[in-house]
């Protein structure tokens, strides 16, 4: 673990977010940051047992004293308490960056990066504090977390996170990751994800994007294009709500903003399905629609990193150690990680 994140770099974290201790303790910070890493590669072992393989390691190399013992599980509770969330936060901030290199396979659409956005719901254990931060469906036995990332397909590094209560929806957190979007960057997401403000604010930031929509969202056809794709413009739905109603309005030019429409059907064993993809990537000879399509399903790379968390890095359950909501979120980043 250390070869992968450096014991400078997660030093210079502890002391970035004031987590360096001022006297010396069985638990040093340090030792924790590594523990908490390797409690999400080992989740369903005891926090003795995380720990004894952990230092086990050390021990095999030279670099640990023998007379150290295992802390009780409440020692490393009250450890993972004063290490707190901030550092994995920073730790993972630093970390968590596009990793595909030229010619990685699955990562590229001639000179764009390959991103898909998705989501997941994870439950906490049944404690009044994680009930308060984050609530419980009426119809679960657990409080659930919501979380939204931006991940890299071929390589699935998750490069940017947000997480909240479960009744805070995708889109709020998506915008909560916009920051990590930028130019060279071509994003997939699903239908979920759609609304005219979040296009607007996803495409402001330079980033290219491919998304689906509903097959019931109006989009005009504007011009038919020669790889069977049309241009197309996308309005708030208050102002196509008062057109369809007759009545104009002064900015209508101001707001329409351009979009091409990809559409093609997928035939599985029942009905066919329709898949309807916007783009901003207005020019068929950039990317044609074929492309485009074949690209989409590029978007269950995602998908499968966040299989790779859910059922090989967690329990069948999907729930999390952490009792308390600082805990809670200390793991999450570090899942991500």
């Amino acid at each position: 673990m250390t070869r992968l994140v450096d014991r400078d770099l997660v030093d210079e974290v502890l002391a970035v977010t004031g987590r360096r201790e001022k006297r010396s303790r069985l638990l040093p910070a340090r030792v924790v940051v590594y523990f908490v890493l390797a409690s999400c590669l080992f989740f369903e072992d005891s926090y003795e047992e995380v720990m004894r393989k952990l230092v086990n390691g050390l021990r095999f190399l030279g670099t640990w004293r023998d007379g150290w013992r295992v802390p009780t599980t409440g020692a490393i509770s009250q450890a993972r308490a004063r290490l707190g969330a901030e550092p994995l936060r920073v730790l993972f901030d630093r970390v968590a960056v596009p990793m595909a290199e030229p010619g990685t396979k699955g990562a590229w659409l001639r000179g764009w990066r390959v991103m898909a956005v998705d989501g997941v719901v994870l439950d906490v254990p049944d404690t009044p504090t994680n009930t308060a931060v984050f609530d419980r469906r009426d119809d679960t036995a657990f409080p659930q977390v919501r979380t939204v990332g931006l991940g890299e397909c071929g390589t699935h590094a998750i490069v940017a996170a947000a997480f909240d209560s479960w009744r805070v929806q995708e889109r709020e957190l998506l915008h909560r990751v916009l920051d990590r979007f930028e130019p060279g960057m071509l994003v997939l997401a699903d239908r979920g994800f759609y609304s005219y403000e979040m296009w607007t604010a996803a495409a402001g930031t330079g980033a290219d994007l491919v998304w689906r929509v509903t097959e019931n969202l109006e989009l005009p056809v504007g011009r038919w294009l020669p790889d069977g794709s049309y241009r197309s413009w996308l309005l708030p739905k208050h102002v196509k709500n008062n057109l369809g109603r007759g009545k104009s309005h002064s900015r209508l030019e101001e707001l329409r903003v351009p979009v091409r429409v990809v559409e093609y059907a997928v035939v599985n064993r029942g009905p066919s399905e329709t898949i309807r993809l916007i783009t901003t990537i207005t020019d068929p000879d950039h990317a044609a629609a074929v492309e485009l399509a074949a690209l989409y399903r590029q978007r269950w790379e995602f998908e499968l990193t966040l299989d790779e968390i859910e059922t090989h890095q967690m329990s069948a359950t999907r729930l999390l150690r952490s009792k308390t909501p600082e805990l809670v979120e200390q793991e999450i980043w570090v899942n991500r990680i």
